[in-house]
């Protein structure tokens, strides 16, 4: 019998500061991705240097206008958000080190490897920046962190007992995804002692705030 465990949050950039959970925006489909590299900051909305190093002026503009989606108006360029949304969580916004870490998580934030190579995405950094934000109590946060410690990503090894820390913690707070996911720890006995009773009383929690996982979840159990 398979269960649901509730995957990373990805709801990107706009209730700023950009909590990936809960901002109730998806992203639009024209956004572009900020590629993160060191001190650099270029966007997928820039041609690469080597498309257009032999380009004259008037070619890098018609390859572009071919290639690239149209900038949205009046609205800040992905590389503004970005960067503020960097300055926030640099400064200690516990949301916006959240939405950061979900960035470089999901690749919409990239940065190079010690060789300088474009890494796909960043966990690691993904990590860092969860952490920092689940130790001010941000809950999706913690739960972002969860499940990391389950998978055993972003530089953290697998570690069921910490997952389980970081789900309860956002659980007390009342979010749902985490209810679930430490309901499936207790009903598999991973990171805490194997409990039916525990499992339903969870899943029963995140049902009641509309979790369609863990409704899923009571109804495998029947």
């Amino acid at each position: 019998m398979n269960f649901i465990v509730t995957p990373l949050a990805i709801f990107l950039l706009s209730c700023l500061s950009l909590s990936l959970f809960g901002c109730g925006e998806k992203e639009s489909e024209n956004q572009s991705k900020v590629f993160a590299l060191g001190s650099e900051i270029t966007l997928e909305t820039e041609l690469p240097a080597v498309l257009t190093k032999e380009l004259t002026p008037e070619e890098k503009s018609k390859l572009a206008s071919e290639i690239m989606p149209p900038a949205p108006k009046n609205e800040p360029t992905a590389e503004e958000k970005f960067l503020r949304l960097k300055k926030e969580a640099d400064a200690g916004n516990a949301i916006a080190q959240n939405g950061l870490g979900v960035l470089y998580f999901t690749g919409a934030a990239i940065s190079k490897d010690t060789a300088g190579k474009i890494m796909n995405n960043d966990p690691a950094t993904a990590a860092a920046w969860f952490h920092r934000s689940a130790l001010q109590g941000n809950a999706e946060a913690q739960l972002n962190l969860g499940l990391m410690y389950a998978n055993g990503e972003g530089g953290l090894a697998k570690d069921a007992a910490k997952a389980v820390e970081f789900f309860q913690k956002a659980a007390a707070q009342g979010n749902a995804d985490a209810q679930n996911n430490i309901a499936v720890m207790y009903l598999t006995g991973e990171g805490v002692p194997k409990s039916t009773s525990k499992a339903v009383e969870f899943f029963q929690k995140a049902a009641a705030q509309g979790s369609a996982d863990a409704q899923a979840n009571l109804n495998a159990m029947k």
